[in-house]
């Protein structure tokens, strides 16, 4: 999925994180992509790109997926 993208596509180790220390830790590890904050049960489009990473966030603030590109 994520083969074509360049540097870190995954970050597992956020999952329960804040979402906004999520997105500043992302974009610091990877500089080629944007973190989206994104709320739980949110619409989205389905197109794949190599510069999005969305960061699934509850109520709460905090991530409920692991972040990866796409």
């Amino acid at each position: 999925m994520s083969d074509q993208c360049e540097g870190k596509d995954s970050w597992p180790e956020l999952l329960g994180a804040q979402g906004t220390v999520a997105k500043a830790t992302i974009e610091r590890e990877n500089s080629l992509v944007e973190a989206v904050i994104v709320l739980e049960g949110s619409f989205v489009t389905q197109d794949f790109r190599c510069d999005r990473v969305r960061v699934w966030v509850n109520t709460d603030g905090i991530v409920t997926r692991v972040p990866v590109i796409g």
